[in-house]
């Protein structure tokens, strides 16, 4: 996991010519990541409403064309359905 926190650090010629840190992951992946952070904290209702954030955004229409939609939206479904193996235990173990 090291390559999630270290893609969020800015590059180094950045900061020493004084430049606005330029940083590589997209919004959309960082409320991902946090989705999942909550869900592994057990903060269901905070993973329900990153998940909704999410969904606003990938679901709304691209400002630029996105080669990634299938992608994100996979992900976004896989999200919901982690969400969902995670509030009814029961179920998944019968």
């Amino acid at each position: 996991m090291s390559d999630e926190t270290n893609a969020d650090v800015a590059v180094p010629e950045e900061r020493s010519a004084g430049l606005a840190p330029r940083h590589t992951r997209r919004l959309s992946d960082k409320i991902l990541i946090a989705f999942h952070h909550a869900c592994d904290q057990a903060d269901y209702e905070v993973a329900e409403d990153l998940l909704r954030i999410l969904e606003t955004m990938l679901t709304r229409r691209p400002t630029t064309p996105d080669g990634n939609r299938r992608r994100n939206i996979e992900s976004l479904v896989a999200a919901h359905e982690r969400l969902w193996m995670l509030k009814h235990p029961e179920i998944n173990h019968s």
